[in-house]
């Protein structure tokens, strides 16, 4: 998270704009920071009045428009809490025995466990916050840009993001630890898009449709991914 100026804030706004209109989304790309350790919680945000899970903060902020941060003791899913480095990953979790013995999700101990240990992570107790904002109103420059929407949109989010120097999106996920570390976590560690299908927690506690994809984009993203919307949008589809 860095210190931004005025003008930042409103170049960041008027993407969220853009990104809302170009797309017809629905709802609001959600801003997300990271406040480290050895940084101070700005003044002007105020603190979320209840605890709730990280993915249940994204979803009421991409609808209601408000802005706040949460600690840790706010957030009601210590696993998403952990993977944006606010604590420490719960044993049971950790462990792989939670999604193997509660959830059934794993035909082994060892392969559930195999597959939290590459679950992205940032290290644990280095986040002290993390900020929320509708992007087209924060009053933050985020680290991360969290958009929920269609699969099409999807699609053009994805030419957009290739429309500059090309190549291919490469997307990791497993339907564990879904908009906590794909959508934030990952994006932040590794300067990439995140693309995520969901997880069990975040379709079971949201109000995230079944037709509903998720992608995290690094902030510094946004003006390249603007651009090739605004070239893209409209074009005729090719065949």
């Amino acid at each position: 998270m860095e210190t931004a100026s005025s003008r930042q804030i409103e170049e960041i706004n008027e993407y969220g704009k853009e990104i809302i209109e170009l797309l017809k989304l629905e709802t609001s790309p959600v801003a997300v920071a990271l406040v480290p350790k050895d940084a101070e919680i700005p003044e002007r945000i105020h603190r979320i009045g209840k605890g709730m899970k990280h993915c249940q903060m994204m979803d009421q902020v991409r609808k209601t428009k408000e802005e706040f941060y949460a600690v840790l003791e706010d957030q009601t899913c210590k696993g998403g809490a952990a993977a944006m480095g606010l604590g420490h990953m719960p044993p049971k979790l950790a462990s792989g025995e939670f999604y193997y013995d509660k959830l059934k999700h794993f035909r082994t101990l060892e392969a559930s466990k195999k597959t939290l240990e590459q679950v992205p992570m940032l290290e644990a107790e280095s986040t002290i916050a993390t900020l929320y904002a509708p992007l087209e109103s924060a009053s933050f420059v985020p680290d991360v840009v969290v958009i929920i929407c269609s699969p099409e949109q999807m699609m053009l989010l994805t030419q957009a993001a290739l429309y500059k120097e090309g190549g291919r999106i490469e997307a990791e996920f497993a339907g564990k630890q879904s908009l906590c570390s794909d959508a934030v976590a990952e994006p932040y560690l590794t300067g990439k898009m995140g693309i995520t299908v969901g997880c069990t927690g975040s379709r079971t506690y949201t109000g995230i449709q079944s037709s509903e994809l998720t992608v995290g984009i690094p902030a510094k993203m946004l003006a390249d991914l603007v651009e090739g919307l605004r070239a893209i949008i409209g074009k005729a589809p090719a065949h």
